[in-house]
């Protein structure tokens, strides 16, 4: 016989705040908001599911903690990812995660808005899509339409995350936040070690596919953020803040953008870009960071600018050929259940670049041989009726 499970919510007998209570630094009604922020991707997690089954006693209790100095941060989940390359995801504690979007939409706005147009990821509206068309126009303006010689010098970030040195973004932070109590917050999920309680969701052997030079766990205690926290996403854009003003105002360069670690700059001279790059590898040792210099590129623009999934050339942007072909092959893979779904994501994805019919006629092809169908403009698929 067949069982249908429900999820109900309890009411709690404690009272709850009113919506425009302001005991403490927040409202209430702030709280609310961060758990509905935060329920918004994470809604059908166990931890998610089991702090909704007592929402209201759980919200009281956690405005509680945080107003009386008691919150301290849960036990956290680590996995690994193995797309595109296999590493490690730390995902906090569903409660934990509310603490985080609460802290994020109160400081967040004010610190981004002092953030160059050209600081790319984790920010609203400065997706992938921003940051290839960004610098496509970038590139149009220093070739002048593909006029005359530019050259491009892209660069990464070694072991980004990992080796991010959390005494220096506390010192950022320190000079960003002026109200004490929120400091005091920014400063408890920064430093919180969640290697001091945390369970692994993944088999031994996928652990073993992460360099250790990349885990999280093999990094001293004041190193290393986690990936995979609304935190850790923006506090990476405070740390990296400070070479996206170096680029602009010490080095005065005009067509430079970043997404998260890696940043492009543009110029005529390359002999300019390889004083730049001198002198970004004397900067970066004061933040305790470093270069990957085997991601270091300086070349012709007109050879093709690849950067966040596009491949910019003369008149053209399009999707890096190692995507799309995951596209198909993921499509071509994809249960029958998801096919419509996987198959209506990659359609999005391609779609993105200027130049992207072919891309979007051979994924078709793929989902068709599978017996859907695929509407006029290659945009979407159906199943057959």
């Amino acid at each position: 016989m067949a069982i249908r499970t429900t999820t109900t919510r309890t009411t709690s007998s404690a009272s709850a705040p009113s919506a425009d209570s302001t005991v403490g630094p927040y409202p209430f009604s702030d709280l609310v908001q961060a758990y509905y922020d935060c329920r918004r991707s994470k809604r059908n997690s166990d931890s998610a599911l089991a702090f909704e089954m007592n929402l209201e006693q759980n919200l009281i209790e956690l405005h509680d903690d945080l107003v009386s100095g008691r919150y301290r941060p849960g036990r956290s989940i680590c996995f690994v990812v193995t797309r595109p390359k296999a590493r490690e995801v730390w995902a906090a504690d569903f409660r934990d995660r509310i603490v985080h979007h609460l802290l994020y939409n109160h400081i967040g706005a004010g610190i981004e808005a002092t953030f160059i147009a050209d600081t790319c990821a984790c920010i609203k509206e400065r997706g992938t899509l921003y940051a290839a068309t960004r610098l496509e126009a970038k590139i149009r303006s220093a070739t002048e339409n593909w006029s005359k010689p530019v050259f491009y010098l892209k660069c990464d970030l070694a072991n980004f995350f990992v080796s991010i040195d959390k005494r220096v973004l506390a010192q950022q932070l320190a000079a960003r936040i002026d109200e004490p109590w929120w400091l005091a917050l920014a400063d408890q999920v920064l430093m919180h070690d969640p290697r001091t309680d945390y369970e692994t969701r993944s088999p031994a052997h996928l652990f073993a596919r992460v360099p250790q030079h990349k885990r999280l766990t093999a990094q001293p205690a004041h190193l290393g953020l986690p990936i995979g926290n609304l935190s850790s996403q923006f506090f990476a854009n405070i740390y990296l803040d400070a070479l996206d003003q170096f680029a602009k105002h010490t080095l005065k360069a005009k067509h430079y953008i970043r997404y998260v670690d890696d940043f492009i700059f543009l110029h005529e001279s390359p002999q300019q870009l390889n004083e730049w790059l001198a002198q970004v590898e004397a900067f970066l040792p004061g933040l305790g960071a470093r270069l990957n210099p085997s991601k270091t590129i300086l070349q012709p623009v007109d050879r093709g600018v690849d950067f966040v999934g596009h491949v910019i050339k003369p008149w053209r942007r399009t999707t890096r050929k190692r995507s799309l072909a995951q596209a198909l092959k993921r499509t071509a893979a994809a249960p029958a259940e998801d096919l419509r779904k996987t198959a209506n994501s990659y359609f999005g994805l391609l779609g993105q670049a200027s130049h992207s019919a072919k891309d979007r006629e051979k994924l078709a092809r793929v989902v068709m041989r599978r017996g859907h169908v695929v509407n006029g403009t290659l945009t979407k698929t159906y199943r057959k009726k």
